[in-house]
């Protein structure tokens, strides 16, 4: 069967791939210790499950208008404002709300960008950048700061990849997969660059509110920086990371209200609203500040506890082992290319063997642009944790 171009380059997820067979080898009764997944472990809040539930025994389970229930559109136009930097002015009109922040990363990329525009990715990268500019027929051209740097990009490694044909840059801080955290300094060099440039910047922000900062302030996003700092712009963004909502399937995008017009079509030609429930829970999450302070504070805790936990565990069974130290999400981005031989050549290669002779599921640091690297999610408990740091020293050479 022939298949259209439009997906001639479409590559499945690496990570729900290695999840997947994480899963199968359980189910075959091997005991494995998944840490591949990019999800909190924790459920989701009960006062936000519950506002779901009572939507449904409430007969709201009907479609809603594309892009999200109005008073939800205004509560993430409202949660952005709570911390944003003077000047800003937003309202639901901005906010499309989405199947989830995947969704809403296609929806900007498909109506932004285009054939014969090249895309600057800050590497690694989340996979699905590349995919969903390539089902946009655009091209990625992937830029990356140098690992003492923790692989931050400044204006410096963006000029000297910017071409005529640069038309965008997609930047996600804290960084999915090496949980690194641009400052506020650093993310207005950046925005400054791209508005000077006419660069269009998307700013992944779902990790936002899991940062290990002082206080536990959310890290610095777009909206932190002064208007006139930022040119054209989308941010992304959901609860799925923050309030443990991942099967919830909301996310969202904020842009100027010309191009939300535009996302709103787009989503109303393929996919329509999200789940009406889902939608109602969400808004509950984003409007209880007290609650939701309190509840994502919790898992705050228990998330730099276990950043800790396996930091330190690297360095004592594992310390020929580098890593990157993270400062936000949930990930520990290990370099093993020391550990190749003949055998074992590459990350994918690494991470078979791994699984095959530990039992420990990681995911190749190929799927997000540098095949020296593997993606560890600490999403777990402390007790499982620590079984597969040892099972690695003592499976590995």
């Amino acid at each position: 069967m022939t298949y259209s171009q439009n997906i001639s380059t479409l590559q499945p997820s690496a990570t729900i791939a290695v999840t997947s067979l994480a899963g199968k080898l359980a189910a075959e009764g091997r005991d494995i210790i998944d840490l591949s997944a990019g999800e909190p472990d924790f459920d989701t809040p009960s006062w936000i499950s519950d506002a779901g539930v009572e939507a449904i025994r409430a007969g709201r389970t009907r479609y809603t208008p594309a892009p999200g229930l109005p008073e939800l559109r205004k509560a993430v136009a409202g949660d952005l404002m709570r911390t944003a930097a003077a000047g800003w002015d937003f309202a639901g009109e901005n906010v499309v709300v989405s199947n989830g922040a995947k969704q809403a990363l296609f929806n900007v990329s498909f109506s932004v960008f285009g054939p014969g525009d090249e895309v600057l990715v800050a590497a690694p990268y989340w996979t699905t950048y590349p995919q969903a500019l390539g089902l946009a027929r655009a091209e990625a051209r992937f830029v990356q700061g140098p690992e003492e740097r923790d692989f931050r990009v400044t204006p410096r490694e963006l000029e000297e990849a910017r071409t005529p044909a640069t038309r965008g840059l997609i930047l996600c801080s804290p960084s999915n997969p090496t949980g690194t955290v641009y400052s506020l300094d650093e993310l207005r060099d950046v925005a400054r660059w791209a508005r000077d440039h006419g660069v269009f910047l998307v700013s992944d922000e779902i990790y936002r509110r899991i940062c290990f900062s002082e206080g536990n302030r959310p890290a610095a996003g777009l909206m932190s920086l002064n208007p006139d700092d930022v040119g054209a712009f989308a941010v992304i963004d959901g609860v799925s990371k923050s309030f443990a909502m991942t099967g919830w399937r909301i996310g969202y995008s904020v842009t100027e209200r010309g191009l939300a017009g535009k996302l709103a079509a787009l989503q109303s030609q393929t996919t329509s609203n999200p789940a009406t429930p889902s939608q109602v829970a969400a808004l509950r999450a984003l409007t209880d500040f007290e609650r939701a302070d309190e509840s994502i504070n919790r898992m705050l805790v228990a998330f730099r506890r276990r950043r800790d936990l396996v930091v330190s565990l690297f360095r004592e069974h594992l310390p020929h082992l580098a890593f990157v130290q993270p400062e936000g999400a949930f990930y520990l981005f290990v370099r093993v290319d020391s550990e190749y031989d003949e055998e074992t050549t590459n990350s994918q290669e690494w991470c078979s063997r791994v699984l095959e002779e530990s039992g420990v599921a990681l995911v190749p640091g190929i799927a997000f642009g540098d095949d020296r690297f593997v993606r560890l999610s600490y999403a777990t408990s402390d007790e499982l944790l620590e079984q597969a740091v040892l099972r690695l020293a003592k499976g590995g050479k």
